[in-house]
């Protein structure tokens, strides 16, 4: 059995890369903080479709919780491993920076940079033992372009990429892939409370764009066909920035 595990899979781009994934063959491990009731959903969802999954309940942003939950995981699996980790856990709490409030700065880079390096880094060992492993960064535009008001969002998105290019040098002998994503406008939870009508007229392709379209390229870069593409960060946005 191939493992997958995505965190923040309990909706939206993580729901939808969850749910590919496991038509894809892997069983997915689906990670979420709070949200028990739509993780279950979404792995109800796999089921039904004939896939395999498991709840991984843990909060990105604490170095135990991530221990303590891979931990207990492994020692239940004591011959599988990770192969493929989507870090897809984010949240984004927009201000103007004149009005930012530290604790609106430390939990958006706290869930999407840092949670990041806390669950790779555990993960990164059993890839490299059994040289392979795909990791996906879920980045943003915001994190290649910068947007008024995500400051922190921006900051944190645009770390991750760093971050992305960075490690991908670092593992690529080991024949592990590290790769980001780069979605813009994107019809989820986290963009339902923006003017679409408005948005859509600057993006050429004049509509947002769909979870599954975002997921169907996790696919790819998850798959074996994609194993000479590490280091890059891929923008799917239609049309609006590249």
């Amino acid at each position: 059995m191939k493992y997958a595990l995505i965190t923040g899979a309990s909706r939206g781009l993580g729901k939808a890369a969850a749910l590919r994934l496991a038509k894809d063959g892997f069983a997915v491990l689906i990670n979420y903080q709070s949200n028990k009731e739509a993780a279950e959903d979404t792995l109800r969802q796999v089921q039904e479709a004939g896939g395999f999954g498991e709840l991984m309940p843990f909060d990105v942003s604490d170095p135990q919780a991530v221990e303590t939950a891979i931990e207990a995981w492994q020692a239940a699996h004591p011959d599988e491993y990770v192969s493929v980790l989507v870090n897809n856990a984010g949240i984004r709490k927009d201000n103007l920076m004149i009005f930012m409030q530290d604790s609106e700065w430390d939990s958006v880079l706290s869930t999407s940079l840092t949670g990041f390096f806390h669950v790779t880094r555990r993960l990164l060992k059993d890839m490299m033992t059994h040289r392979n492993g795909r990791i996906i960064n879920m980045a943003s535009l915001s994190g290649l372009k910068g947007l008024p008001g995500q400051t922190n969002y921006s900051a944190a998105k645009a770390a991750l990429i760093g971050a992305t290019k960075a490690l991908a040098q670092e593992v690529a002998a080991r024949k592990v892939t590290v790769n980001a994503i780069a979605p813009g406008f994107i019809a989820t939870d986290m963009t339902k409370e923006l003017n679409e009508d408005e948005l859509k007229k600057l993006i050429p392709m004049g509509r947002f764009g769909k979870p599954e379209e975002v997921a169907n390229l996790v696919s790819f870069l998850a798959s074996d066909e994609a194993a000479y593409i590490t280091g890059q960060v891929i923008s799917i946005n239609g049309g609006l920035y590249s």
